[in-house]
């Protein structure tokens, strides 16, 4: 089985927000801390509408619009360094897990060491609501969908569902997890499940 260092990596995108902090200046005419200011003073109130405004008023990209409307408004900008992104991912872990959820644990982290084990590039990246699991790119992840049982999904393309494996519909609309086993208890993670695992990973190395 594979060893990490820690439970957690950094998420692919905390160098890509650097990267575009960085160059926030050169592309646009104004720094982070200048277009939060601007923002403030002559943007609207929501942050919907201030993603709009900044595409239609200032020509952004809509990831541009969206990420400053988001720390225009004290978010996301906890995911800014490596650092702050790896503290943010346990707090991310805990809120997900917590209260009528937290029966979910086991699972969890059976599901979690089950990820990690499959190769020893697979990297656990925690978001809000769900852990993407990567190699190249987001092969499988972990979802508490319900306070009865945890979504396994798995990026398995347009792979016909047969037994357990459901599929989500992903596939037609171009996302990433296409197919996903509902598990509600330790048990539920067998040798299927570590089959469809195991072709997600294969099918993203």
């Amino acid at each position: 089985m594979a060893k990490h260092k820690n439970i957690y990596s950094v998420h692919p995108m905390v160098p890509m927000v650097q990267q575009w902090i960085a160059e926030l200046q050169d592309k646009t005419g104004r720094s982070l801390n200048e277009w939060l200011k601007h923002i403030m003073k002559e943007g609207p109130t929501e942050k919907s509408e201030r993603r709009d405004w900044l595409k239609r008023v200032h020509k952004l990209s809509t990831r541009s619009a969206m990420w400053l409307a988001e720390r225009s408004l004290g978010k996301g900008d906890a995911e800014d360094t490596p650092e702050t992104y790896l503290k943010q991912a346990e707090i991310y872990v805990v809120e997900m897990l917590a209260g009528k959820k937290a029966a979910l644990k086991p699972i969890y982290a059976e599901l979690l060491q089950l990820g990690l084990s499959v190769g020893r590039d697979v990297k656990a990246c925690p978001c809000k609501t769900i852990v993407p699991l990567f190699s190249n790119h987001v092969f499988a992840q972990i979802k508490p969908a319900t306070l009865k049982g945890i979504d396994f999904g798995f990026a398995l393309k347009d792979t016909k569902a047969t037994g357990r494996l459901i599929d989500t519909g992903g596939f037609a609309k171009k996302d990433r997890i296409t197919h996903r086993v509902p598990i509600t208890a330790i048990a539920d993670i067998d040798d299927e499940v570590r089959h469809w695992l195991t072709v997600a990973y294969d099918m993203d190395t």
